[in-house]
Parts: C-alpha cells; sequence; structure tokens
C-alpha cells in the first residue's frame, strides 16, 4: 500500500515524511544494504504506530520484536533475549567463542560475565542466519528501557550491517541519553502539523467546536497525537465548549499519564487491583498474573470493565493500550496496595525458572530493607 500525501496510513495521520523514510529503509534491506533507524520523540507522539507501519510493511520479511520494559532495566541481556528467542534454534551453528558468550550471557551455562564484543558478534551472525532465506526486520520499541548489555550489544550490532538484508528500528522516548545510541541514523518525530492536529480533534468532538477552543486544544497538546485522543474523553460538550482544563506546565507525558489514571479509577476496587498487578508483572505474563490475582483472592473477572474501557487487553499475553497507562495504573496506587500485589507476584513466580524476578518481586513487596547483620556475627549465610 502506497503512502499518500496525507500519511494516513494503517491509521498513521500527518507522517507522511516518517513512513516515506521508513519505506526508504525497507526499500534498501530488500535490496540486500542493511540499515538501522532510531525513531525518537517524546511520549505519546506515535512512535509505536510507526514502529506497526513498519512491521505491516515488511511483507516477505522476517520481523523479530522486542520492548524494553523499565524493571528488567537492571537483568543483562533481558531485551536481546526476548529479540532472539524465535532465532535461538541457529545458535548451534555459532562459532564456538559466539556460541559460548552467547550461552552464558543468556543463561544457558553457566560462567563469568561473557564478553560483550563476543555477545554482539554472536548477535550478529544470528540475525545473518535468520535473514538468509528473506530480509529481516528487527523491531524494538521503548528502547530507553532496554538493560544496557541488550543496548549496547543491538547498537554495536545496527553499525555493522552494511551487506546484511537486515533492518533495525528503535524507538526512544525524548530525551534520548545514552552513548550506545550514538551515531545511529535519526527519525525525530514532533508533534502533528497545525492542520493535522486540528483534523484529528475535529473528528473526535462531536459536533462543533469553536475555532479558538480548538486552537488552544491543539496548542497544549502541542500536536501530541495521544494527547488529542485521550484529553477529550470524559469531558461534556459545556467543558469543552468553555474551554479545555487549565494550563499545565508540567510534560505531556505526565499529562497524558493523569489522563489513563483518571480513567482506571473510575473503575471497581477488585478491577483496579487486577490492573495494578497486571502493571506490576513487567513481562506480560498471564499464568503468573492468574496465580496472583487468585492469591489475592481476585476474579480474573473483574478484569472485564478495563477492557471494555480499552486500557487493557488479555490474550497470550497481557498487553497495555500504551506503556503510559500501566506507569500511570502503578504510580496512583497506594505504596501498601503495590507491596500487596509484589507479594502476591513473587509468590506466583517460579523460584527455579525465574529467580532473579521473583527476588525482584519480593524486594518491592517489602516494607523496608532488612537490619543490618552485624559484624561479630561473620558473614550471613545465602
Amino acid at each position: 500500500m502506497a503512502v499518500t500525501n496525507t500519511g494516513r496510513v494503517y491509521g498513521l495521520r500527518g507522517r507522511a515524511r516518517e513512513c516515506a523514510v521508513l519505506d526508504r529503509m525497507l526499500a534498501e534491506v530488500r535490496s540486500g544494504h542493511g540499515r538501522a533507524v532510531l525513531v525518537r520523540g517524546d511520549a505519546g507522539v506515535g512512535k509505536s504506530a510507526l514502529l506497526d507501519y513498519v512491521v505491516g510493511r515488511s511483507t516477505g520479511c522476517g520481523v523479530a520484536r522486542a520492548t524494553g520494559v523499565e524493571s528488567e532495566m537492571e537483568l543483562p541481556f533481558a531485551a536481546l533475549h526476548r529479540l532472539c528467542l524465535p532465532m535461538l534454534a541457529l545458535r548451534d551453528r555459532l562459532p564456538v567463542p559466539q556460541r559460548e558468550a552467547l550461552a552464558v550471557g543468556f543463561g544457558y551455562s553457566a560462567g563469568g560475565p561473557p564478553d560483550r564484543f563476543l555477545v554482539g558478534l554472536a548477535v550478529l551472525s544470528l540475525l545473518a542466519m535468520a535473514s538468509g532465506d528473506r530480509p529481516l526486520v528487527c523491531v524494538v520499541d521503548d528502547a530507553q528501557w532496554l538493560d544496557q548489555g541488550s543496548a549496547q550489544a543491538l547498537a554495536f550490532i545496527s553499525r555493522r550491517l552494511h551487506a546484511e538484508r537486515i533492518g533495525v528500528v528503535f524507538s526512544i522516548r525524548e530525551p534520548a541519553n545514552g552513548v550506545a545510541w550514538q551515531g545511529l541514523s535519526e527519525l525525530v518525530v514532533g508533534g502533528l502539523a497545525h492542520e493535522d492536529a486540528r483534523a484529528l480533534l475535529d473528528s473526535l468532538v462531536p459536533g462543533r467546536l469553536d475555532e479558538r477552543v480548538r486552537d488552544r486544544i491543539v496548542a497544549e497538546t502541542r500536536g501530541n497525537p495521544l494527547a488529542l485522543l485521550e484529553l477529550p474523553r470524559g469531558l461534556t460538550a459545556a467543558r469543552i465548549a468553555g474551554g479545555f482544563m487549565r494550563p499545565d506546565p508540567r510534560p505531556e507525558w505526565s499529562r497524558i499519564e493523569r489522563s489513563f489514571a483518571a480513567r482506571a479509577g473510575s473503575l471497581p476496587p477488585p478491577t483496579r487491583k487486577v490492573l495494578l498487578t497486571a502493571a506490576a508483572e513487567p513481562v506480560g505474563d498471564v499464568t503468573v498474573l492468574l496465580r496472583a490475582t487468585k492469591l489475592l483472592d481476585l476474579s480474573m473477572s473483574a478484569v472485564v470493565p478495563a477492557e471494555a474501557a480499552g486500557l487493557i487487553e488479555l490474550g497470550l499475553r497481557v498487553r497495555f493500550r500504551h506503556p503510559l497507562v500501566r506507569s500511570a495504573v502503578y504510580r496512583a496506587a497506594t505504596p501498601a496496595d503495590r507491596r500487596d500485589v509484589h507479594r502476591a507476584l513473587a509468590a506466583a513466580t517460579d523460584p527455579a525458572t525465574d529467580p532473579d524476578r521473583r527476588a525482584w518481586h519480593r524486594a518491592h513487596g517489602a516494607a523496608g530493607a532488612d537490619e543490618p547483620w552485624p559484624s561479630f556475627c561473620g558473614t550471613r549465610a545465602n
């Protein structure tokens, strides 16, 4: 499907320039010239939609996806492992040093910290093998939350694609800090142009909207598509006609979070508790969520109002409508409620297969640090 001059492909509006850049990248990858693009922008500006656009345009290509998870930033190679899962069957074909480094990095073998250069080479070799029959497109969302090992390895790979039929597209929230990303080709995504923002708002608000009110809304949201979609929700025609909330100096992502938090806060208490449990479980494991809700004496039927409100989807994995829904639900909860759900999630997590995450949940479920161990007692046993 060709990009129209309005940029409205796969639900995008006013993104013709961005779509054209990504189409050129895909064309180069198909012709055997590897490319990497870093999509930068504020929260809610549409970076994830552009990544979905890339996936939708990757006909005839293999696609591998991963998403940075804030709670996994301290787990080395966690995101890299998720990206490589579909191609790990190829790891036996790797050169021995690369295979051994990858095995240690991904926890298949014991050993000291692996050589990160060898891990990067191993993943590049895996991607090259996976792209042998058809081009491969790797899509990594929320790269600002990648663990350091994954970020370094993926940036390393992105600088060495050259003649490979591999494309890598990252999305990262501003400010895009980090040495790992320096030197990568960037696609900066800003707010929608004024006319596109006005058209989007007109499509959302029933009836006629005063032009001065419309212009104020567009100015306050700075053309952020998610803000334009979310902020009019729940407002009466009278409130919209009378203006649009009060000016707010806080960053756009905070305002959007508050909108999501308000929607979640209107749900029944059991639904809010299930949402909080899902928000505290970072990888979207439905089985763990089911176990935890049972331990909390909650019925999973309580999630229905949240699904009806468009905040969450339960399928093979738990998926929030937007990463800011997760953070908004978590921030709005009381510390006691957060500790409750983390304790339940710790109990629901298998200590044999996922000890790190179980320990993480237990730590967040604690009311405070353990008492210091007296020095005269020697070393505490593990």
